[in-house]
């Protein structure tokens, strides 16, 4: 019998998918409001880069809530939040930050994290709850 991509392996995956669909839509649903008010301020009232912020929090936020619940995080969207916040805030400050090297050092960060601390671990082990990768099956968040 094959397995299906997009069919979670386990009763926990299917629960959680459905609850990651919600997260997903609302992070979504947050983004387009931020961009509607901001296109209803004047653009002299706002800083450029205050998008940037609000995109980079919600990513952040959004990966925050998963972790909480024991979801799979998604690295992608921590490396774009962070890039963002940062952009986010050099631009309010008014300060030339250089994303390249930055994006060079996130992905260096990200490549040591995922060897050494979510190795067979679930994100949900850094924020208090006892579940872990289940090696026979691949399953878990990480």
């Amino acid at each position: 019998m094959t397995v299906q991509k997009d069919q979670p392996t386990s009763t926990e995956e299917a629960h959680e998918k459905p609850l990651d669909d919600r997260l997903q839509a609302l992070g979504w649903g947050l983004f387009i409001i931020m961009i509607g008010i901001l296109w209803l301020v004047p653009g002299e009232d706002v800083p450029e880069s205050t998008w940037l912020l609000g995109a980079g929090i919600i990513m952040l936020g959004l990966n925050g809530v998963r972790c909480l619940y024991g979801i799979r995080i998604s690295g992608f969207t921590v490396v774009l939040g962070i890039l963002a916040l940062v952009a986010g805030v050099s631009g309010l400050y008014g300060v030339e930050a250089s994303f390249f090297p930055i994006l060079i050092i996130l992905v260096g960060v990200s490549i040591i994290l995922k060897s050494f601390v979510f190795k067979g671990r679930c994100c949900a082990d850094f924020c208090g709850t006892d579940k872990t990768k289940d090696e026979d099956e691949g399953s878990g968040c990480c």
